[in-house]
């Protein structure tokens, strides 16, 4: 039990990586600015680039796992991360901040697929599992609030490097401990890999996440148009040909398992309004409120940490209660907690959004723990990396698709609430170009949080109602000591 426990600490530490990288680089990016001067465009990308080439590649890694072997793919993926995190914190120009941002992406991508599958390994039994993987669950909400707080406090200590660097001691303890403590596996007849396969996987989803963000920071663009409709196009020519190879990159009748593609759904929808809102809500606290970053962060706090507790908790309830019963109830607590922020369209102040926030969080986090569970569940072990990157690249595809979408909402209502005169698009450009506009700014926001969080509600509330088609697939509890040997 000690060293499954030991294994679970390795098999987290990735998660902790990939979670803090997410979120530590907003506190760096005025530091980076100064130093390194980037244009509009080289800012965007280092910011950017790391989720769109993650995105692209967890499919092809989660596959690539499963024919390599998923230790051999998360080691090598810890020391690809390793190296571009010494990169990245003495790049000497944006341009190269920006590849090493790519290949710190690369290393992501064949972590979070294996660090699943080989949970699914070290723990066999059904409940050991759900509980394994709700303290995976909650190491990524803890890393995910975290981030901006180790940040900080690097920064006012060292460089803006040091917040890359701080990533190379993990990865130096996983290169030790991996080959020591976590099993190989592998798919025993994993077939030939398809090199047309992996790059038309690539031509689908990168366009798409480009496109998703234009869409969320530039609105209908053609060149985010074009970039749509060719990873729709690309995307389809993937999925025929999944379906005609005889070794396909992916296994597409995973889907034909009803509590896989719900869950996969489910945890889409989560994501789609928590990180929609999530990047709402600080401008709503610092710039309409009148909070500091730091205080905005602390008001946001007990969100995440409800978002632990939610996590922790699932196992344990789910050996009480029918895990679909649990996801129903989740998912109809958390559309009532972004309920919540509809009250501020009558006049509720932050309080309204924390409590929430911290409502939903703890529910969603509950949810994806269970309905994680569920993807491994419903995957055959040979199949346990595509499964893993199919759940992963549901949650990137949910984030891109709640900035893009709610964000588009919450520009549309703010626009429409400005009086006639008032310049600016969104509520940072209003107050730089006329402050005096701030109370009339300030309140036509506000009013397009409340929108933003009625529409996260109702997604939240149609996956409520999909969920409950979940049909949990029963397994024998296996003899946990063969997990290790």
């Amino acid at each position: 039990m000690r060293r499954r426990a030991l294994a679970l600490g390795v098999l987290t530490a990735p998660v902790l990586l990939i979670t803090v990288d997410m979120t530590v680089l907003g506190a760096a990016l005025p530091a980076i600015s100064a130093d390194l001067r980037p244009g509009a465009a080289a800012q965007l990308w280092i910011v950017d680039v790391y989720s769109f080439v993650l995105a692209g590649l967890l499919v092809v890694a989660g596959s690539l796992g499963d024919r390599i072997g998923r230790r051999r793919l998360l080691l090598i993926g810890t020391a690809a991360f390793g190296l571009a995190s010494v990169a990245a914190a003495f790049a000497p120009s944006a341009g190269a901040l920006i590849a090493a941002r790519a290949l710190l992406g690369l290393g992501g991508a064949t972590l979070m697929p294996s660090t699943l599958s080989l949970i699914k390994t070290v723990f066999p039994e059904p409940s050991a599992r759900r509980r394994a993987i709700g303290v995976w669950a909650a190491v990524f909400s803890g890393g995910a609030a975290a981030g901006p707080v180790i940040g900080g406090w690097l920064l006012e200590h060292f460089w803006w490097g040091s917040v890359f660097l701080v990533n190379v001691p993990v990865c130096l303890a996983l290169l030790a401990l991996g080959p020591v403590l976590l099993p190989e596996s592998r798919d025993p007849h994993p077939g030939r890999f398809d090199l047309v396969s992996a790059g038309l996987a690539l031509a689908a989803m990168l366009p798409v996440v480009y496109a998703l963000k234009s869409l969320a920071t530039d609105g209908f663009t053609t060149t985010g148009v074009v970039a749509g409709v060719v990873g729709l196009a690309a995307g389809t020519v993937f999925v025929h040909r999944q379906r005609a190879v005889a070794d396909p990159l992916l296994d597409l009748t995973l889907f034909s398992h009803r509590a896989f593609s719900v869950s996969v759904a489910t945890n889409l929808l989560c994501v789609f309004a928590l990180i929609g809102l999530l990047v709402l809500v600080p401008q709503y606290l610092q710039l309409v409120v009148g909070m500091s970053p730091l205080v905005a962060a602390t008001w946001m706090l007990p969100g995440s940490l409800a978002g632990v507790a939610g996590a922790l908790v699932a196992a344990r309830l789910a050996r009480r209660f029918a895990v679909r019963r649990l996801v129903v109830v989740g998912l109809s607590v958390a559309a009532g907690g972004f309920a919540v922020l509809g009250l501020l369209a009558l006049g509720a102040g932050p309080l309204a959004v924390v409590v929430g926030m911290a409502v939903a969080g703890l529910a969603l986090a509950m949810v994806e723990t269970l309905t994680t569970d569920l993807v491994l569940e419903s995957a055959p072990t040979d199949r346990s990396g595509a499964a893993s990157a199919i759940s992963e690249t549901g949650f990137e595809l949910g984030g891109a698709l709640g900035i893009a979408v709610l964000g588009s909402v919450a520009a549309v209502v703010y626009r429409a609430g400005l009086p006639a005169g008032v310049p600016g698009d969104t509520l940072g450009g209003t107050l730089a170009v006329d402050p005096s506009s701030a109370g009339v700014a300030g309140a036509a926001f506000t009013l397009a949080l409340a929108v933003a969080g009625l529409v996260a509600a109702a997604a939240i509330a149609y996956a409520a109602w999909q969920a409950r088609l979940l049909r949990p697939v029963h397994e024998p509890e296996p003899v946990s000591a063969v997990a290790l040997r």
